[in-house]
């Protein structure tokens, strides 16, 4: 078995995720690892056994016997990243959202294809084994005729400071999680071929309720798609939910319905006077009554999407998520901006050359 050499760009939350779940990759080897700042990247090499770290992800690329790229850095930079990364012949792993807007997705989508890499879209509810199973029985025809998919995500704000910040994120909530929704509806309802349902409107409700005084961005948002088949598909995300990470979606169809719960329904029920150390992921406190999660990576997908993406690298063979599918989730969410500005259902595709999706809305 060939072993695919490796570099994360980032080190801090997501780039942890990363690495551990890659470490249950057979045949992959993380060698390099880069950050901005130099102390992030010389603690995150020596605390894993990294043999590399710098502080410019150009330095890094110029190893020649680097495979593949993992990005988990800000919105702002996948960009640049991502073409410079296809320059120097290395395929890419992206952390979603793809990008800060449709002209960026089309650079970076190029430079792969002339490159000839693999521009692959890290989308971890994909590989979800709970919803992996989700899609399974809808697929057999479990369910009947699907008229109606829910898919929640919330929690009480990101962990990094540039989420706040909508120059670099480009949004709030909508931007950072309700791209998870997009894709996972569009792979849900997309049949047993591989293919992806289209998304046809959308209608979103958006606001800022909690934290006003850390971002221009939402922290609350619900959307509302119309997908292929006459399917509605509702998005919920929220920045403004103590308590620790919901994550959970439902499926109606003519002869059935499903319930999953990714996180609380795969924990241990605790109470503990004194509290512990770690419940879940987002969770602010352990003491009373809290749901403590085991094998959290596994349970979000992350291992199966690295193993994944590291075999299309390995095998030449195409990617479930693809950059092409990074740039429809995006179009997407500029429309449901849009959307949340007009107050009215915003029809797709949706063409705007706006920097920003959130510039839709705040302008």
């Amino acid at each position: 078995m060939r072993t695919i050499r490796i570099g994360l760009v980032g080190s801090q939350f997501v780039s942890s995720i990363h690495l551990e779940a890659l470490r249950s990759v057979p045949g992959a080897e993380v060698i390099a690892v880069t950050s901005a700042t130099e102390s992030h990247a010389k603690a995150f090499g020596e605390r894993h056994g990294i043999k590399h770290h710098f502080t410019d992800f150009r330095k890094m690329y110029e190893m020649p016997e680097l495979d593949l790229v993992i990005l988990g850095l800000p919105n702002d930079l996948h960009c640049e990243a991502t073409v410079t990364a296809a320059a120097a012949g290395k395929h890419v792993v992206c952390e979603k959202p793809l990008c800060l807007n449709l002209a960026e997705a089309d650079r970076m989508i190029e430079a792969c294809r002339k490159a000839k890499v693999k521009l692959m879209y890290a989308e971890e509810l994909c590989f979800t084994p709970k919803y992996v199973r989700l899609k399974q029985l809808i697929d057999e025809g479990a369910l009947g005729k699907i008229h109606l998919v829910k898919q929640a995500e919330k929690h009480d704000g990101p962990h990094a400071g540039w989420f706040w910040n909508v120059e670099r994120s480009g949004g709030g909530v909508t931007m950072d999680m309700g791209c998870h929704a997009i894709e996972f509806f569009r792979w849900l309802l997309g049949g047993n071929k591989g293919g992806k349902a289209r998304a046809l409107s959308v209608y979103a409700d958006i606001g800022t309720y909690v934290h006003g005084d850390k971002t221009k961005g939402e922290d609350v948002s619900n959307l509302i798609l119309k997908m292929d088949g006459d399917v509605t598909a509702i998005a919920e995300e929220s920045w403004a939910k103590p308590g620790g990470m919901d994550d959970r979606a439902e499926v109606y169809g003519s002869e059935g319905v499903a319930y999953a719960d990714l996180l609380r329904g795969n924990a241990i029920h605790t109470y503990s006077q004194r509290g512990y150390g770690y419940a879940v992921e987002k969770a602010g406190a352990t003491q009373g009554w809290s749901f403590t999660i085991y094998e959290e990576a596994w349970n979000y997908g992350f291992p199966q999407e690295m193993a994944h993406f590291v075999n299309c690298v390995r095998d030449d063979k195409p990617p479930l998520c693809t950059g092409e599918d990074g740039k429809a989730v995006l179009e997407v969410i500029f429309a449901a901006y849009a959307s949340a500005k007009s107050g009215q259902r915003v029809n797709l595709p949706f063409k705007t050359d706006a920097k920003r999706p959130i510039d839709l809305w705040r302008s």
